[in-house]
């Protein structure tokens, strides 16, 4: 009998299922330590899920890695856990296996070892669904994905910023409750997705992670026009986006929108074109069509009519709101 308490519906509104009380108590530790658990790859992702599991009373029990020294840094912060010499060790160890390799690697993990019925299967792809683990599920396991909506830039950062993530899962039965129970020991939310909805997932979740870091880096890059140093820029920049983030938190879209653009103000965005042009022209056209897709949003917070929106996008390029 599973112990995830499936009735505990708070936060289903908004498409996330949160924590119950059962475990934020802590009684899944009893369930966790029936089920021995294996990864294979030790990379920071897999390392830091590791480590968080252990702590929660998941026996991590095995651990390979094709780079020795990851899996030497693997077991010297999961105790009790043994590094195995294959793959097929990992599997033959535990009853549920994490596959933690690159995304290119998990179907040949997948495909090329020996399996056996009833055994959980896990890959941690974002954008990759529980389809490239079809080989296991042909053996008779149990088959699931769980991708941690995170940023992991180090293993002492993923560790650190694990707990409140939210976990994308896939799976059905058996499996699907497990993965819920853990998404909760971590501290974790968690969102049931499609096969299909992947790559979009995914795509969404670069945009607002990846991309952002590039969206900061070109703008510290402006800096060095007035001769201080990116250094400098992050350290100014970082409390304005905190506090950015703080407002997505707080207020929510379109609500948290600022700037020029949420008040129509056309003589300042022309500045901003006219000095990007002249100083820094490769960077006119992704300030343009980030503006573009910013009118809309300026529409929906209530601060511009359409007529604004439209002399915006005429300014910016584009073809106007109304059409």
């Amino acid at each position: 009998m599973s112990a995830w308490i499936g009735n505990d519906r708070d936060g289903v509104s908004q498409g996330i299922l949160k924590p119950s009380r059962f475990f934020r108590e802590g009684f899944f530790v009893f369930k966790a330590m029936m089920e021995k658990i294996g990864f294979i790859g030790a990379g920071t992702v897999g390392t830091a899920l590791a480590f968080k599991l252990k702590a929660r009373g998941y026996p991590v029990v095995a651990v390979f890695s094709r780079t020795p020294a990851s899996s030497q840094r693997f077991a010297s912060l999961v105790d009790g856990c043994q590094i195995c010499s294959s793959s097929q060790a990992v599997a033959d160890k535990a009853d549920i296996v994490f596959i933690t390799t690159s995304d290119d690697a998990i179907g040949q993990v997948a495909s090329s070892l020996k399996w056996h019925k009833g055994q959980g299967v896990v890959h941690c792809s974002g954008a990759d669904s529980v389809d490239i683990l079809e080989p296991a599920k042909q053996t008779g396991a149990l088959v699931g994905a769980f991708h941690p909506l995170q940023t992991f830039a180090s293993i002492s950062y993923a560790i650190e910023n694990i707990p409140g993530s939210t976990f994308a899962i896939e799976g059905s039965g058996e499996i699907l409750n497990k993965l819920q129970e853990m998404a909760a020991s971590l501290g974790g939310n968690w969102i049931l997705l499609k096969a299909e909805d992947k790559v979009l997932y995914h795509a969404s979740a670069v945009i607002a992670c990846n991309y952002f870091v590039t969206l900061v880096k070109m703008s510290t890059d402006l800096w060095q026009n007035f001769g201080l140093t990116s250094n400098v820029a992050i350290k100014a920049l970082t409390p304005l986006l905190k506090g950015t983030l703080n407002n997505l938190n707080n207020v929510g879209l379109p609500n948290a929108l600022t700037g020029p653009i949420s008040r129509g103000d056309l003589g300042t965005v022309r500045k901003h074109i006219n000095a990007l042009e002249k100083r820094t022209p490769s960077l006119l056209s992704t300030y343009k069509e980030l503006g573009l897709q910013t009118i809309p949003i300026a529409l929906a917070k209530g601060k511009i009519d359409i007529k604004k929106a439209d002399d915006l996008s005429e300014l910016l390029g584009g073809k106007g709101q109304a059409a």
